[in-house]
């Protein structure tokens, strides 16, 4: 059999069907990788389960607290436990509490489910599929589910087919459940810009019953029609795709006439817009909450409809720190241009409404200023204070962390990166008094930092 992480032989040399082989074992090896991940989320939750945690700590303020994770019928767990886990494995500690809320959902919840995946006849993401569908639903309804799929989990339908499958079972296991959902979906009614967008464009999208939805489509369609007929020649109402977004503009103000400058209208929005030079003459401007952008997207669909408030490049070494342990605004927006990301190793959230920390603790001598500030979510905070994690921030911008079993990651504007492990950090003991000298390169620059463990 072709062994994936050990090539006996190159590519290069290999047969068609020797490549085929080849390629088959690395996709059984990834499915075995992807169980035993599983598994290993299981056991990180049965060796921090919730008694473990100080009854006297856990019910003060930002202490570390229980959490079940899983469905109906699975134990809690330490609340701090998935940073660990996440960091190690390259997630967020929010995917990481999904993955341990799975992997314990199919072992007390999903057992049939849970043979199969083990036996390796059923793909891990099959499974937790159904343990994500099935979360809310008692411990009987669950088992139900969990009986009435096993069988069609190992891929013999295509997905698409699986998804209504799970879907049926759960309403059937759970008529209620159904109907309770059903009446959220119906005032769940919404009209809000989504995100994920690139290339300089957004959507907006509009959640209401059937009915409205309906009587929407035909104004805008009306709309359009009539901007056909009395703009004909209108450069910017090309298609009708053009014509569809105009009339939705001037349905939002009933007294516009069609062919009426739109930008005189519509209410002022604010919009960051980071631009850089670039060596070459044409750069990539960045819009906060958006994403990059050519500078001619900025010229030409921007000027026209945008006015400008040009501020100098903020100078971020140049902010001078205060004697006081609240965080001045303009030290906000330098750290916020810095580090738009949370600090904490793997996080994804790059909201300006994230907490600022003291890196070094303003009681215990850090200073109120730049160099000192690390933003993050309340709960990265919250485990950065309580959850044995330390983190230095030998420059600005660049943050050092170690979990509390020794291991380092470094994060900054490019992200995360698991530092190896050193003969001397291998040996640490909590909380281990001897530095740790740790080799990282930062801006194209071999920097040696002693790391206080």
């Amino acid at each position: 059999m072709t062994v994936c992480m050990l090539e006996v032989q190159a590519l290069e040399e290999m047969s068609e069907d020797q490549v085929l082989d080849f390629a088959g074992a690395c996709a059984e090896a990834a499915r075995r990788a992807e169980v035993d991940l599983l598994r290993a989320a299981y056991h990180w939750a049965v060796t921090h389960s919730a008694d473990r945690l100080d009854p006297a700590e856990r019910g003060k303020p930002g202490r570390e607290g229980a959490r079940r994770l899983g469905g109906d019928g699975v134990p809690e767990v330490s609340e701090f436990a998935a940073a660990e886990l996440g960091a190690r494995i390259g997630r967020s500690p929010y995917a990481a509490a999904r993955l341990m809320a799975d992997a314990q959902d199919l072992h007390h919840r999903h057992p049939q489910l849970w043979a199969r995946v083990r036996a390796g006849e059923v793909r891990a993401s099959y499974a937790r599929h159904v343990t994500a569908k099935t979360r809310d639903l008692s411990l009987a309804q669950a088992a139900y589910v969990d009986a009435a799929v096993a069988e069609s989990t190992d891929g013999r339908i295509p997905w698409s087919r699986f998804e209504a499958l799970v879907e049926a079972k759960v309403a059937q296991a759970a008529p209620e459940v159904a109907r309770e959902k059903e009446e959220q979906a119906a005032r769940a009614r919404f009209a809000k810009k989504l995100r994920g967008e690139a290339h300089g464009m957004a959507s907006f999208l509009i959640r209401a019953d059937v009915a409205t939805i309906d009587q929407i489509e035909a104004a805008v369609t009306a709309a359009a029609q009539h901007l056909a007929q009395t703009l004909p020649d209108a450069e910017h109402l090309h298609t009708d795709d053009d014509r569809r977004v105009h009339a939705l503009l001037l349905m939002a103000h009933p007294g516009a006439a069609p062919d009426t400058d739109l930008a005189d209208l519509l209410p002022d929005v604010q919009l960051h817009v980071h631009t850089y030079r670039h060596p070459d003459g044409e750069g990539i401007a960045r819009v906060e909450g958006h994403g990059p952008v050519t500078e001619d997207w900025v010229r030409s669909l921007l000027g026209p409809r945008a006015r400008f408030t040009v501020r100098p490049v903020l100078d971020l070494a140049g902010q001078a720190p205060v004697d006081a342990y609240e965080i001045p605004d303009r030290h906000r927006q330098a750290v916020h241009l810095m580090t738009p990301a949370d600090t904490f190793p793997h996080a994804s959230c790059t909201t300006r409404t994230k907490q600022v920390d003291h890196t070094v603790p303003h009681a215990q001598g850090g200073v109120t200023g730049v160099g000192n500030y690390g933003p993050m979510t309340t709960l990265h905070h919250r485990i950065k204070t309580h959850g044995r994690w330390q983190v230095q921030q030998p420059y600005p911008g660049l943050y050092l962390w170690r979990d509390p079993h020794g291991v380092f990651y470094l994060v900054d504007h490019t992200g995360t990166r698991r530092l190896p492990r050193t003969p001397e950090s291998s040996h640490l003991e909590e909380p281990g008094p001897s530095p740790v000298v740790v080799e990282i390169w930062h801006s194209q620059v071999g920097l040696e930092l002693d790391y206080a463990a």
